[in-house]
């Protein structure tokens, strides 16, 4: 290559060496374009060892953010894409989905309890449901690794849908003493509560029995479904304790425009004290 001739403006003859410096390295065999740009691909497989999202947190540290910080030239871009971009859009897919399964079971509690208060008193229970699938998690990871990947994410998903069911026992059976029995609120739900406590906690034990082999037993499979086990049972044990606690102060507040007031009866008083004289009947005379 340094030997090649090279034609001048004014007609001299050179070889390339006398131009330029002939350097030999690596370069694409292809030019490729993505959007119309052209796109150089490096191509990462991180150790099976390591999750998916810690891997793309660990390049964008490492890699991507000490380069853009010394500063990219002109009309070049970094993105990760592949695999992370996919991961993104499930991620950001399973956020909407949680955010469409709220709204759903709000609406259709509306519906059902011809209120909105009410549905919002009983979806108080889901927040501590979250935090016992992330406490169970947490857990879980003493035992074993088990990273957050989507199917432990569809455990959030199930979770609105059950542990609703414990405050919806709460509300309807505070609800059904004071309109049909016309009981006053605080006992109404005192008595709701006396009365449900137990079916509450035997769905949840036997929830929670129903799930424990499915963390604590391995088998073909359990590698994927048991991370989504851990958040169920640890949402469902710490919503049963916590429902208990909240649900019905928030009821008292709310469902003090059912009672209805005591009927007021009137009762006839005589006008005095003193009766009017009887006239007894006089006889005839003969």
């Amino acid at each position: 290559i340094e030997t090649l001739p090279v034609v001048t403006q004014s007609g001299e003859i050179l070889p390339v060496s006398s131009v330029a410096d002939v350097v030999v390295t690596s370069g694409p065999t292809e030019i490729r374009h993505i959007e119309r740009e052209r796109t150089i691909t490096l191509q990462l497989r991180p150790s099976d060892q390591i999750p998916l999202e810690a891997a793309i947190d660990k390049v964008a540290a490492e890699v991507v953010g000490p380069l853009e910080g010394q500063g990219l030239p002109a009309g070049v871009k970094i993105a990760i894409s592949g695999t992370a971009d996919e991961l993104t859009q499930t991620w950001n897919a399973m956020v909407g989905n949680l955010i469409v399964a709220v709204v759903i079971v709000y609406l259709l509690m509306a519906v059902l309890f011809s209120s909105f208060l009410y549905p919002f008193v009983i979806m108080l229970s889901v927040p501590p449901a979250t935090a016992g699938g992330v406490i169970g998690l947490w857990i879980l990871n003493f035992y074993t690794v088990q990273p957050l990947d989507m199917l432990t994410m569809l455990g959030f998903v199930i979770l609105i849908g059950i542990v609703v069911n414990n405050a919806i026992l709460l509300v309807h059976q505070s609800l059904l003493h004071i309109r049909h029995e016309g009981m006053q609120p605080q006992p109404a739900i005192v008595e709701a509560t006396r009365n449900r406590v137990r079916p509450i906690f035997m769905s949840t034990l036997t929830t929670v029995a129903g799930m424990m082999p499915l963390i604590l037993f391995p088998g073909a499979g359990s590698e994927l479904y048991r991370g989504l086990g851990s958040v169920v049972v640890g949402g469902l044990t710490l919503s049963a304790l916590i429902t208990l606690i909240i649900v019905p102060p928030m009821l008292r507040i709310f469902v003090a425009g059912e009672s209805k007031p005591a009927t007021q009866q009137r009762v006839a008083e005589p006008e005095s004290d003193v009766l009017p004289p009887i006239h007894a009947p006089q006889p005839s005379e003969v």
